[in-house]
């Protein structure tokens, strides 16, 4: 089964299930659906970047300080966030992902339910071929630094807003 062919749960304002449908059918509509977003930290607190690949549905080729994806129909967030961080870095035996917050991504074309989390990962990395063309693990400051020069995935750079100010209250 190809991505696209993934079935999403298609939710409403308040996160309520409303519907089902493949995730390129969702993505061309415009329906709302879910998605996960992981931090991960290495064992020096360094951040988990990487480049996307030109073959992603969305954001192709564009840099991500977050692994994650779409939460498949019936799965529920914490679910995710532990699958799509062990796919995309390329490890198993994660510790499941601690839950920071959750927010409506919307810009336009793209809309969302985002669940952001955080993990640990002291396991060396392997990510997906097919989803991660450049990784490497950067300091707070660094990531900081790259996000002028870098171009990011838009929904992960409002999700890392969201946590800066989220991190001060």
């Amino acid at each position: 089964m190809s991505a696209a062919d993934e079935i999403l749960d298609i939710v409403d304002e308040q996160d309520r299930v409303v519907g089902r449908a493949p995730r390129g059918e969702a993505y061309a509509k415009g329906l709302r659906h879910r998605c996960v977003f992981v931090l991960a930290w290495d064992a020096g607190d360094r951040l988990f970047v990487h480049r996307r690949t030109a073959t992603k549905l969305v954001f192709p080729s564009l840099y991500d300080m977050f692994v994650g994806g779409v939460v498949g129909a019936g799965e529920s967030y914490d679910e995710a966030a532990l699958r799509e961080a062990e796919e995309e870095l390329g490890v198993s035996g994660l510790p499941r992902p601690a839950p920071l917050f959750k927010f409506l991504y919307e810009n336009g074309t793209h809309t969302w339910w985002s669940y952001v989390y955080e993990v640990r990962c002291a396991l060396p990395v392997n990510p997906q071929v097919e989803e991660v063309d450049w990784h490497g693990f950067l300091s707070e400051d660094e990531v900081e630094r790259r996000l002028e020069e870098w171009e990011w995935v838009p929904d992960g750079l409002a999700a890392y807003r969201r946590l800066r100010a989220h991190r001060l209250r």
